[in-house]
C-alpha cells in the first residue's frame, strides 16, 4: 500500500512542508504501507488548460505538466492532504491539482492534515466535499495545527496531543486505502 503525503501550498517558505516531514517522520515507524512526500509546488501546474476535461480525457493529456501529475497520482492507493486554510477555503492551486484530473483520484481513500489562524477546520469541511465527486472517501479523523500555537516562535512545534491524533487518522486511512482498494481491481 502506497500513500501519498501530498504538500498543497505552493507559497515559498510554505509552512506545509514542515507539516509533511513531520507526519512522514511518524508514519514511517508503522509497517503497514509505504509513505512519500510530494510536493504539488514540484509539478508546476497551469490552470486548467487541458483542452479535454479529466472526465473525458481517459489519462490522455496534451499538457507536459499534467501528464506528469496524473502518473505520480497514479502511483498512489491513498493520500494524507496536508491543506493550508486560505480566506476560509481552499488553497486554489491544490484545488487546480485535483480538477485537472479525474480517474487518478477514483477509489482512493484521503485524510486530511490541515493548518490555518483557525486550524484549517473550513478548508478541511470544504475538502470533504469536493473529494466526495471525484469519488474519494475521506477518514473521519482530521488532525489540525494552529499557526499561533504550534508555531510559536516560528518553528513548528506540535502540541503533545497530536501524535495521538495522527495515529488515528492513519489506523482510519490505512483501513480505507485497503477497502477502497477492493473497487480499483
Amino acid at each position: 500500500m502506497k500513500i501519498a503525503i501530498l504538500v498543497g501550498s505552493t507559497r515559498p517558505g510554505r509552512k506545509g512542508t514542515h507539516v509533511a516531514q513531520w507526519v512522514l517522520e511518524r508514519a514511517r515507524q508503522r509497517g503497514d504501507a509505504e509513505f512519500e512526500i510530494v510536493e504539488l509546488a514540484d509539478f508546476d501546474l497551469p490552470l486548467l488548460c487541458e483542452p479535454v476535461i479529466p472526465g473525458a480525457a481517459n489519462r490522455e493529456y496534451e499538457i507536459p505538466q499534467t501528464r506528469a501529475w496524473s502518473a505520480k497520482i497514479d502511483e498512489f492507493d491513498g493520500f494524507v492532504w496536508v491543506t493550508p486554510e486560505y480566506n476560509h477555503g481552499v488553497p486554489a492551486a491544490m484545488k487546480n491539482a485535483l480538477d485537472v484530473l479525474y480517474p487518478e483520484w477514483a477509489h482512493k481513500a484521503v485524510g486530511f492534515v490541515s493548518y490555518g489562524a483557525n486550524e484549517g477546520v473550513r478548508a478541511v469541511e470544504h475538502w470533504r466535499t469536493i473529494v466526495a465527486n471525484v469519488m474519494m472517501v475521506a477518514t473521519r479523523a482530521q488532525l489540525t495545527f494552529s499557526t499561533f500555537s504550534e508555531w510559536p516562535d516560528g518553528e513548528f512545534t506540535p502540541s503533545d496531543r497530536r501524535e495521538g491524533e495522527l495515529k488515528n487518522l492513519l489506523n482510519q486511512l490505512v483501513k480505507l486505502t485497503a477497502a477502497v482498494g477492493t473497487l480499483r481491481a
